[in-house]
């Protein structure tokens, strides 16, 4: 039995036996009938909104007594009856047989917008007029599942190039000898692809963090200046060694935001850095502020070879390249826009992209202004 098997049963035990003692054990008054049926259906309705699956609690005809919001995105109601035929017609065979019954099935969607969805379905009686309806999306499950081995696959592939390297730089140090100019050139070699071991791992790591279920608790207000600066500062060196020009915007914006600042000089520093490292030397990089309505935008652009149509669909996956073999000679790990991508859903932003083969690109941070304290002039 599955872990979402087990799930699914102990939330079963759980509302049946709350149901029951609803139902036979707290017996109501004649005088007080409508008034106990409201209280049996809001317990009901309580009952099902702290399972995990999306759950309903039926009758015999169909008629939704109680749901959880989980049915929502699902749309298994419509008109306060259950929606999908299949669904129903299971339902019915409850009601004959009064014995639990599951079907693991492929549900067509009627309405081209909406996709078509895989769903485990399992409804048990509760009592002779009442059943208990739980779904659990296979769609979305299966298709984490996948995520999951794709990325496993992607982060072995990608520490065997460096792995591979220092063991067959070892072997030459070995068999160098005395030779000291050989020992220098592959030691040099070896503390390259440490260097990029280690950016891997560092990457993985803030990659880990910053895409976790959890919500993030240390919200507070930032300052955008303060994140400007610290993720500039840390890219000059860099900027120098490509002999790249990173100008700064004067223009201040005197805006905060709610977040984590180490996560946004992080979003921001991936940004920089990537601008950088794909620029021919003697170019510019810029980043400025501007603000919109109620959100502040961050960009950072680049006279680099820009990126195609294709490309910028899928520049945000994990590992994904635009060239991979420019990518060995430039650094990187891959996973520099993801990190990006998910800091910035964390903090209620997004994260978008212009460019133009031969033109350039421009990344755009977009986060909800946390103060209406406006002094500095944005340049628009």
């Amino acid at each position: 039995m599955s872990a979402l098997e087990i799930l699914a049963a102990i939330g079963l035990a759980i509302v049946a036996a709350t149901l029951l003692w609803i139902f036979f054990l707290k017996k109501p008054q004649p005088e007080s009938q409508v008034s106990e049926s409201d209280i049996r259906i809001k317990a009901m309705q309580d009952i099902v909104e702290y399972l995990p699956s999306a759950a309903m609690i039926v009758d015999a005809q169909d008629f939704v007594i109680a749901n959880n919001t989980n049915c929502i995105p699902l749309r298994l109601i419509a008109d306060e009856r259950v929606a999908i035929p299949e669904i129903r017609k299971l339902n019915n065979l409850v009601s004959q047989n009064k014995t639990t019954e599951f079907i693991d099935q492929l549900f067509i969607k009627s309405d081209s917008a909406i996709p078509d969805w895989e769903a485990s379905v399992q409804i048990s009686p509760i009592d002779q007029t009442y059943s208990l309806v739980l779904v659990n999306d296979l769609s979305e499950e299966r298709r984490l599942n996948e995520v999951r081995r794709d990325f496993v696959a992607n982060v072995s592939h990608e520490l065997k190039t460096p792995v591979g390297a220092l063991s067959l730089l070892a072997e030459a140090i070995t068999a160098a000898g005395s030779d000291t100019e050989q020992i220098n050139k592959f030691s040099s070699r070896m503390q390259l692809e440490v260097k990029r071991l280690t950016e891997l791992i560092t990457d993985l790591v803030e990659l880990s963090e910053v895409q976790g279920d959890r919500p993030i608790h240390n919200f507070v207000p930032v300052s955008i200046d303060s994140v400007i600066a610290e993720a500039s500062d840390t890219a000059k060196l860099f900027a120098q060694e490509k002999m790249i020009n990173l100008n700064v915007s004067e223009n201040s914006a005197k805006v905060t935001i709610l977040g984590d600042q180490r996560q946004l000089v992080t979003a921001l520093s991936n940004l920089i850095t990537n601008a950088i490292r794909y620029s021919p030397a003697h170019t510019n990089v810029g980043v400025g502020t501007r603000i919109d309505g109620d959100e502040i935008e961050i960009s950072v652009t680049d006279q680099g070879p820009g990126i195609s149509e294709s490309d910028q669909v899928r520049i945000f996956e994990r590992f994904y390249r635009v060239d991979p073999a420019r990518s060995r000679e430039t650094g990187g790990t891959g996973l520099g826009l993801s990190i990006v991508k998910y800091i910035c859903a964390n903090h209620g932003g997004e994260c978008t992209v212009w460019s133009r083969e031969g033109q350039g690109s421009t990344f755009t941070l977009r986060f909800p202004i946390s103060s209406a304290d406006i002094t500095g002039k944005i340049a628009k």
